[in-house]
């Protein structure tokens, strides 16, 4: 985070209705594992050994669950490094021949330097990415087993995003680079809309309303956090949060309807650990997973065809 000819060409214009059924439930136990299982390959730099372990396994764990999935790859060339990067986003399609749809998204790759660590000696090495970035995979995974177990009435994908925090600070262009890559090739692409989840994993979670979301999709933002109310989670609260630059702008910007479920608060600096050595996963805790997750299902499972 921060403050990304190919798509979805399996979804068919073709309607189906489906029996209302009850909402799942969401197991913040399992997500918890997702999180741990992503960062036990380390951190998940586009180009290292571990970002292709970890794809392998996110590709194999929505392949479980959704009608379809796929690898998005495309080029990114590192001016400092001169190096060419291939870089990949995943797509998975629930309900792929519904042709109403929403989106869920979250970036799965982690900083290459934790430029912002107290310690100047650790400022070039990887960020572990368990918050910033594992936290909003793990939910999703865990959405995807319910998805796949038990079909909502709307159309439902899936998209990991690479690249998301490739930049270096003051360099906002480096940044984002998979949902930009998207945002340009989903020319095509109509969902009813779109939610982006980043930093949800914090055990002391605390989420604002983000300013872009409120500025451009006000109703999404209400359905989201009266959800929250509806539901006793505290977490979501009515409060105007930052501007903050993330994947959804990317997509905003393209005429892709998409807010931010993002927590940027932290109670003193001492906590905070974005871009530090310090995003762990013992930072992160079951109840803030569970509390997102559930909110986020019943979202799905409440949205009816029209």
């Amino acid at each position: 985070m921060r403050l990304k000819n190919l798509l979805f060409i399996f979804i068919i214009p073709l309607h189906l209705t489906y029996c209302s059924q009850a909402i799942p439930q969401f197991d913040g136990g399992n997500a918890m594992q997702y999180l741990k299982n992503q960062c036990e390959f380390g951190p998940r730099v586009p180009g290292s050994e571990a970002s292709k372990k970890c794809l392998e396994y996110l590709e194999s764990e929505l392949t479980k669950s959704a009608g379809k999935v796929v690898k998005q790859q495309f080029q990114h060339f590192d001016k400092e490094k001169n190096i060419n990067l291939l870089m990949t986003n995943l797509l998975a399609a629930f309900n792929p021949n519904v042709n109403q749809r929403i989106f869920l998204a979250a970036h799965w790759d982690s900083r290459p330097f934790a430029d912002r660590d107290p310690n100047p000696l650790n400022r070039n090495k990887p960020v572990p990415g368990a918050n910033d970035g594992a936290s909003g995979v793990a939910v999703l995974l865990e959405i995807a087993r319910n998805l796949g177990e038990n079909a909502p009435e709307i159309g439902v994908d899936i998209i990991l995003f690479d690249g998301e925090d490739y930049g270096r600070e003051g360099h906002l262009e480096d940044y984002f680079l998979g949902s930009r890559f998207f945002a340009k090739s989903a020319a095509n692409y109509r969902p009813r809309f779109g939610i982006l989840l980043d930093m949800v994993g914090d055990a002391q979670l605390s989420v604002p309303i983000e300013g872009h979301s409120q500025e451009y999709l006000p109703h999404l933002v209400e359905k989201v956090w009266s959800t929250a109310e509806s539901l006793g989670f505290t977490e979501f609260e009515r409060r105007m949060g930052q501007y903050i630059n993330d994947d959804h702008k990317m997509l905003i910007d393209k005429g892709i309807p998409c807010i931010d479920i993002i927590d940027f608060n932290y109670p003193d600096e001492s906590h905070r650990y974005w871009h530090t050595l310090e995003d762990t996963p013992d930072k992160c805790s079951v109840e803030s997973l569970h509390a997102v997750g559930t909110v986020i299902l019943n979202v799905i499972y409440n949205e009816q065809l029209q």
